[in-house]
């Protein structure tokens, strides 16, 4: 448990998070349990929720010729 100051940024009340508490990322969860403020680290998103937020790209793109790979011997040196 360690103390720490409150203080205000613009209309906002802050906190310094020490470096030993610090959260992984760039954002994070609040609530409010009881007296108690829980700061948590904000999940994770879904590879396929970003992939459906994407704007679709209309272009007229190349045909690429889709050679065969080469095979490869792997027991050799």
């Amino acid at each position: 448990m360690r103390h720490v100051r409150l203080f205000k940024n613009g209309r906002n009340q802050a906190v310094r998070i020490p470096r030993e508490l610090e959260l992984p990322g760039t954002e994070a969860l609040i609530y409010r349990e009881g007296q108690r403020l829980i700061l948590e680290p904000a999940p994770h998103q879904a590879l396929t929720k970003l992939l459906c937020g994407w704007v679709r790209i209309e272009s007229n793109w190349p045909d690429i010729e889709d050679h065969p790979s080469e095979p490869v011997d792997l027991d050799e040196p």
